[in-house]
């Protein structure tokens, strides 16, 4: 399913062109702008086998900016920030498709152009010896962490753009 492109939250917002693993893009805008992980909470998503969301509970509603009916049926990507390099998720999906739990450090665009960390935990969800879909939980991140991976990140993306 494609998701549309946003709409430019302020002047100061910056574009970028985003392609997911699906085949689809669309474009985004991003500001500086950090939306502190709620104490006390724990976001939680299911998906199906494509990665389409089947649930959102309150917590993932109110720090995504979306509504729950825009997300339910959306791919789970329409979260994905541009700062995140594919190699990441790449793992996420390995993991999770071999029936391997996931944990990492994500960050995530909500839908008015800020931006959240979390660190989340994916799981398979097995329903009489087979995967039919996945489950994420995410809670709050360790801020020494995403100092340490910022870097890390934005050295896989510039991988990712160079010509191999």
């Amino acid at each position: 399913m494609a998701i549309p492109d946003m709409t430019r939250p302020g002047p100061d917002a910056v574009e970028a062109r985003l392609n997911y693993s699906d085949g689809t893009s669309r474009t985004v805008f991003t500001t500086d702008v950090e939306v502190p992980f709620p104490e006390g909470r724990l976001i939680v998503s299911r998906t199906d086998l494509a990665g389409v969301i089947t649930h959102a509970n309150d917590a993932f509603v109110e720090m995504s900016g979306w509504q729950r009916d825009e997300l339910i049926g959306a791919p789970h990507h329409i979260l994905r920030h541009p700062d995140m390099p594919a190699v990441a998720f790449k793992g996420l999906w390995d993991d999770v498709a071999a029936g391997k739990k996931w944990h990492g450090y994500v960050k995530n665009l909500r839908k008015d152009g800020s931006y959240y960390w979390v660190y989340a935990t994916a799981v398979p969800n097995i329903r009489n010896g087979q995967i039919v879909g996945y489950t994420s939980v995410r809670r709050k991140p360790s801020r020494t962490r995403i100092n340490e991976l910022i870097p890390v990140y934005r050295q896989w993306l510039e991988q990712e753009k160079s010509p191999s």
